[in-house]
């Protein structure tokens, strides 16, 4: 039981980060499971190839690179919403060591998807605002504040897996909230 309840909370922590940046936290993934520090669930030996270390890698900083791009950045959140919903999926999914393919992909989808997707959406939320008010010169240091939040709760995730999940899920719960509430201001 503690096993599941740590991977997935390294799924769920993985998942919140890559709703800050998409490819940082699998590539913290693949390192982390190449170096034995984590272990994948049977079917995703892939995620820890060196393949996957380069094309991660390339795609990380591709991603980083490109937040710092007037209007590419806004336009990068249209891209990055769903694909975060995947990663995030993929990271909590790949970390489950259950015998039930059902459940594992479920608790997945829901857990990590959910949890990554929200979180991309209020700060593509965030980011529209910050460019409304600062006429995109805020944007910089916004995705400094992201990047630094992925790359340093990715890492966190490796030594309190539990304690990054608590603060990802009120990070979801937060978010889901304003996202929420932002909808049916919309709808008025």
């Amino acid at each position: 039981m503690t096993e599941l309840i740590i991977s997935l909370a390294v799924g769920i922590a993985l998942s919140a980060c890559s709703g800050f940046r998409v490819f940082v936290p699998m590539l913290v993934a693949n390192l982390a499971t190449r170096f034995h520090a984590l272990d994948l669930s049977n079917g995703f030996e892939w995620l820890s190839s060196p393949t996957a270390t380069y094309i991660l890698g390339a795609a990380t900083v591709a991603e980083i690179m490109a937040y710092y791009i007037p209007v590419v950045d806004n336009l990068l959140d249209t891209i990055t919403t769903p694909a975060s919903f995947v990663a995030g999926t993929i990271l909590t999914t790949s970390f489950l060591k259950i015998d039930s393919p059902e459940l594992q992909w479920t608790l997945g989808i829901l857990a990590g998807g959910g949890v990554a997707g929200t979180i991309q959406a209020g700060t593509g939320l965030l980011r529209l605002a910050s460019t409304k008010f600062t006429g995109g010169f805020g944007n910089a240091f916004f995705a400094t504040f992201e990047n630094s939040i992925a790359v340093i709760f990715s890492l966190l995730t490796l030594w309190l897996p539990v304690l990054v999940a608590v603060l990802g899920v009120l990070l979801f719960v937060f978010l889901l909230k304003k996202v929420l509430k932002r909808l049916q201001t919309k709808n008025k």
